[in-house]
């Protein structure tokens, strides 16, 4: 009896002694991500983070790339032909409303893959722009002032 006595005073005093330590504190979240209101300092983690676990390959993202990547000599005319093409419609631009040098003379063109044809129009000017690798026609009107 006295041993269950002892035993009981004993469990007793443990329970007090451990309710008295035991604080509670309070729960506070934080986030990580930036997205959700986390420190901005954290962005470039998780990217590498996520970057390095990311074993899936776009199986189109090859194919893509080579559509982009186009011939020197290829670029270098279609370079060429828009600068041909740029001078010419600042001169007809200008010789129509006064800015320009020399009259436009009406004739065909030839630039590049491009045929032009400039005649006059009561006062003004017609130009059709025919591209010869494709078929496709513009035309461009330019009224008289």
């Amino acid at each position: 009896m006295k041993a269950n006595l002892l035993h009981g005073a004993l469990v007793m005093s443990v329970l007090a002694i451990s309710a008295h330590s035991a604080a509670a504190q309070d729960f506070t979240y934080k986030a990580k991500n930036p997205a959700f209101g986390g420190d901005t300092f954290n962005y470039q983690w998780l990217q590498s983070s996520a970057q390095a676990q990311n074993s899936t390959k776009d199986p189109a993202a090859a194919s893509a790339t080579a559509g982009f990547q186009q011939d020197p000599l290829k670029q270098f005319q279609d370079n060429l032909n828009q600068q041909l093409l740029g001078q010419l419609a600042q001169k007809l631009v200008g010789n129509q409303f006064g800015a320009g040098n020399e009259p436009l003379k009406a004739g065909n063109y030839n630039v590049g893959s491009y045929q032009i044809g400039v005649t006059p129009n009561g006062g003004g000017f017609s130009i059709r722009i025919t591209d010869t690798s494709t078929g496709n026609q513009t035309t461009i009107t330019i009224p008289a002032i």
